[in-house]
């Protein structure tokens, strides 16, 4: 009896560990990733006419702006309106762009975890912190947090700010897969959610400026490369908008063009102007 209670034990920790390296490789090789999509758009290609909006918005407001979603949306982002502006100031991008940027990861988690929307977000108007695949309210990767990480201290990297963002993410143990979990998915404190993305940004609009690019001023373009990363990241003059399929209500969007339609809103332009 006890030996098979040990196979029993042995085969369970077996099955877990198949489904934990399963997991590994699949966020490694990108199997866990949304379906892309670029807009097709004439004007939505930067060198265009600009964001394209949807069908009957152009003179009202953003349909995704009329939900009871985005009403919790941004209730939570005001609650955090100066630990942004903190990372922002921090990492030298404009918080609206950071915003932008959350304002679609939250968009499209409450669309997705529906059930924790309702028992959780809903009554608490509180931003969804990731802990899984992508981690934090901004819904960066592990992956993609030690590149931004390294990126700060490679000096001949494409990516490289200069010595005075340098010692910006320095840990303070020797525990650092921990710590940088911890320090990304604090629930109670999002300040380094908002850095990683601010420094996530600041990096690549750096790599286009310095190949001849400004893309300050071109959410579309910024928000496709939040979303696509840093190996996609290629400076030219005609990029697309486009990324991940975000499916809101009806709607579906890429989260490039998701992202330029907030920034270009008027929702929340007082607290975070353009």
């Amino acid at each position: 009896m006890l030996k098979k209670i040990f196979n029993i034990i042995v085969y369970i920790f077996a099955i877990i560990g198949l489904f934990l390296t399963a997991g590994f490789f699949a966020v490694k090789y990108g199997a866990t990733d949304t379906t892309g999509i670029i807009d097709s758009q004439q004007a939505n290609f930067i060198e265009g006419a600009g964001v394209v909006t949807e069908p009957g918005t152009s003179t009202g407001p953003y349909y995704w702006s009329t939900l009871p979603e985005w009403q919790v949306i941004k209730s939570a982002i005001l609650k955090d309106k100066a630990v942004i502006y903190r990372a922002s100031a921090t990492a030298d991008v404009s918080p609206r762009l950071i915003i932008s940027q959350l304002a679609v990861e939250q968009l499209r988690l409450f669309y997705t975890e529906r059930e924790s929307y309702k028992k959780f977000f809903e009554p608490l108007k509180i931003l969804g912190s990731q802990t899984k695949f992508s981690w934090g309210v901004m819904g960066v990767k592990e992956e993609t947090a030690i590149q931004i990480e390294n990126n700060l201290k490679d000096a001949s990297s494409e990516f490289y700010l200069g010595k005075s963002f340098e010692n910006l993410l320095d840990f303070k143990t020797t525990d650092v897969t921990e710590e940088r979990f911890t320090r990304m998915t604090n629930q109670r404190d999002h300040y380094y959610s908002y850095l990683y993305a601010g420094l996530y940004i600041k990096q690549m609009m750096n790599q286009w400026k310095v190949a001849g690019f400004d893309i300050a001023k071109k959410p579309e373009v910024v928000s496709t490369l939040y979303n696509i990363g840093f190996s996609h990241s290629v400076p030219k003059n005609d990029p697309k908008s486009g990324g991940a399929k975000i499916e809101i209500g009806d709607y579906v969007y890429s989260f490039g063009s998701l992202g330029a339609e907030f920034y270009n809103s008027n929702e929340l332009l007082e607290e975070f102007p353009r």
